[in-house]
């Protein structure tokens, strides 16, 4: 089996590769596409293949998708970029793989994804059958590029699509949550987000990659335990504003997730289960 992962240089995808790596099995390859070669350098040392090209250049993915049997595709615009790369990237860039991936005989594609795609709130945790509601504080050109793509990717005939619903991802060094504290600041003290930290996510795409039997399936990955912005700032030795004690919160299920399918179906149990779990073990 031979595995294309995209996005590997971020967060998440410097977190899979080396797992994916180090847990083949004989007979188990793994391929990167990177823009430039020296970003590929660590993970060919670990064993990758290293294929050399833009994911929105046609001829690299030709290259890139030559023999492949499966496709993780972690690549993602978000955050300080503008919107239109942002579709480009998420939606556009996605889906066009996904039809190459049928091109070249692809059996099997793991989409990433984030769970802000659900939007608004439903007044309890969101499960994966939930509709996408446009919506709520987070929502943007990133969750609705990425519904775009998953719906795109669900429908094309020939491709085992699998997605996976990312809380927010932390840890090992991620400056993301320190980045947080932009947004938080402006929210209620008890308003609740829900995380997931990286090693987690690169257990739970594991997961999806191999299982059978989950052709066409939806999966949220988060940890167990969602946390306030007050517990983010302590944690971060921030200060919150004192107005936001006082701010009420107007959609307290507003991106809270259900895990209950991944670890039924899948056998999912998060290495750390909360992040008080990851600071005690030295992993933020």
């Amino acid at each position: 089996m031979l595995t294309l992962v995209t996005g590997t240089t971020g967060q998440v995808g410097r977190a899979f590769v080396p797992r994916l790596l180090a847990q083949a099995r004989p007979g188990e390859q793994v391929r990167v596409l990177v823009r430039d070669e020296s970003h590929g350098a660590a993970l060919a040392g670990l064993g990758a293949q290293v294929a050399v090209g833009d994911l929105r250049d046609s001829e690299a993915l030709g290259k890139a998708l030559a023999g492949a049997d499966a496709v993780v595709n972690i690549a993602a615009a978000f955050r300080d970029v503008p919107d239109e790369e942002m579709r480009a990237v998420n939606r556009d860039a996605a889906v066009e793989l996904g039809r190459a991936a049928v091109a070249f005989g692809v059996r099997r594609f793991v989409q990433v994804s984030t769970n802000l795609v659900y939007g608004e709130g439903r007044a309890r945790p969101h499960d994966e059958d939930d509709a996408s509601i446009p919506g709520g504080p987070l929502w943007g050109a990133y969750p609705e590029s990425k519904a775009e793509a998953e719906r795109e990717l669900l429908a094309l005939d020939g491709l085992d699509t699998r997605v996976g619903r990312l809380a927010f991802v932390y840890g090992e060094g991620d400056p993301h949550l320190a980045q947080s504290l932009r947004w938080l600041a402006h929210w209620p003290a008890a308003k609740r987000f829900h995380l997931v930290h990286v090693a987690d996510v690169a257990r739970g795409l594991m997961r999806l990659l191999y299982a059978p039997g989950a052709d066409g399936r939806v999966y949220n990955i988060a940890d167990d335990a969602p946390v306030t912005a007050l517990d983010v700032h302590r944690l971060l030795d921030a200060g919150l504003p004192a107005e936001a004690h006082t701010r009420m919160d107007e959609d307290p299920w507003h991106g809270i997730v259900s895990t209950e399918r991944i670890r039924r179906e899948l056998g999912f149990c998060p290495q750390y289960p909360t992040i008080w779990t990851a600071r005690d073990a030295g992993a933020l």
